[in-house]
């Protein structure tokens, strides 16, 4: 008789416990229902487990605790009762929130932000050496003024005041907690600034890959959209590939190009990019600067909507919202309403067209809709004209015959320091010309001119 080999046990998901704050006069996509559910997803996906949440109304944040004592000690009382293991803020906190709320909290509890979380969520997700280090750069520069915190007791050991000695007002003796946070600032200030050298490489690299892709003269096109949106599963569609795929928010990071054959045998190259959310924690834009980046060059903006999704007009207007925080906001767009398939009429779908700006309903999963989208994309692409003036430098003369070749021009001045050209050109051109626009319809000369300076200084 064989034994049976005991398998080992899963290992039990933190207990959490979510807090949110409606902050009077604060703009928000997502109400704060929509929001904490949201931040349920956030924390399911990290691999916690929800098992409680608390809201308040406020006027502003408190600036000791960010909810209000009485709050704070409601708050406590239910952790204690549910066994919370940590507490997760659907806003991001400052350090001083954070100290003072878990000197408030159990000791045995630690207080994370959505920041945090989506951190850790990007950390267990990153699988590229660039991915992983877009992370760590994120996690370091957003840890760093919270370091203080893990150095609290040798501070006390060194008998509180920042180690000073005496009462004689004078300078003193640093304790020993001091030193070794000012040894561990300086350590995590070199990391960051070697990591900013990595990703400038990085980004050297991209520059290349991107100016190789114009010269072959195929036009991009950057999926965009809120995360879990149906992104992935659209480009696997399309380019008829694998790329990685899963039902949870942020299943992919790193971004992935592949080669698309539109109707008429025209061509695109349709890169994947990471999902957005509302409120994307700035210290992972900066980080993701370069991939990001992505978004900013591409000919034509692919945005994918969740069309299933309650918030689905919310969710697209913050990824408006983001897409013009990292100036992408100037591409020529489309829109792909995705999960079809999910809805109960999908002849809603339909009648939600008119509410989003040149878009097509689609199921990525089922592949409907996909005809008529690539035949979209193909049109933006390659009937599409825009009109635009621009005064380009003298040295930018493959963009002069570029605008030449590919457009149509009605008017050209040849000026101090460059040309003036006004006329049209296809939309997926835009984003090379978006350094020289006019402004207003009017051409600012001293600023062109120091456009050829910078220029003649690169070259």
């Amino acid at each position: 008789m064989s034994k049976k080999i005991p398998q080992p046990t899963a290992r039990p998901r933190e207990r959490a416990f979510l807090v949110g704050a409606e902050i009077h006069g604060r703009k928000q996509n997502l109400s704060l229902e929509d929001s904490l559910a949201e931040l349920a997803l956030l924390a399911d996906t990290a691999g916690v487990e929800v098992i409680g949440e608390l809201t308040q109304k406020l006027q502003r944040p408190n600036t000791e605790t960010f909810i209000g004592p009485g709050k704070v000690a409601e708050l406590k009382a239910l952790a204690e009762e549910t066994l919370a293991e940590v507490v997760i803020f659907d806003d991001e906190l400052s350090p001083r929130h954070q100290r003072e709320l878990e000197k408030a909290l159990a000791p045995n509890i630690r207080v994370l932000d959505r920041t945090a979380l989506i951190l850790d969520i990007f950390a267990q997700h990153a699988r590229t050496s660039e991915g992983m280090l877009q992370v760590e750069l994120a996690q370091y520069e957003y840890n760093l003024p919270r370091l203080t915190r893990a150095w609290t007791h040798l501070e006390r050991q060194a008998g509180g005041g920042g180690g000073r000695s005496g009462s004689s007002g004078g300078v003193g003796l640093r304790g020993p907690g001091e030193t070794q946070l000012e040894v561990d600032k300086r350590a995590i200030r070199k990391r960051i600034a070697h990591i900013k050298k990595e990703l400038e490489k990085v980004e050297a690299h991209r520059m290349r890959y991107r100016a190789q892709r114009k010269r072959s003269r195929i036009p991009t096109v950057a999926l965009v959209g809120y995360t879990n949106a149906g992104k992935s599963t659209l480009l696997n569609h399309l380019s008829k590939s694998e790329v990685y795929v899963a039902d949870q928010l942020f299943a992919t990071l790193d971004p992935t190009t592949r080669r698309v054959e539109l109707p008429g045998n025209d061509l695109a190259l349709i890169t994947d990019t990471v999902g957005f959310i509302q409120k994307l924690p700035t210290t992972l834009v900066a980080a993701f600067h370069a991939t990001l980046e992505e978004i900013s060059q591409a000919d034509l903006l692919l945005h994918v909507v969740d069309i299933s999704h309650p918030n689905a007009l919310n969710q697209y207007q913050a990824v408006q919202e983001t897409l013009k925080e990292i100036g992408a906001d100037h591409i020529p767009a489309v829109t792909a309403l995705n999960k079809l398939d999910q809805l109960h009429r999908p002849e809603a779908a339909r009648e939600t067209l008119k509410g989003f700006p040149k878009s097509i309903a689609i199921s990525a999963l089922q592949g409907s809709g996909i005809a008529d989208l690539t035949q979209l994309i193909r049109e933006e692409l390659y009937e599409s004209y825009t009109p635009i003036q621009a005064h380009l430098p003298y040295q930018q003369g493959a963009l002069i015959s570029l605008f030449h070749e590919l457009g149509q021009v009605d008017l050209v001045e040849h000026q101090r320091g460059g040309v003036t050209i006004k006329g049209r050109i296809p939309g997926r051109l835009m984003a090379q010309f978006a350094p020289w626009l006019a402004k207003n319809g009017k051409v600012d000369a001293e600023e062109a001119s120091v456009d050829e300076e910078l220029f003649s200084e690169e070259t």
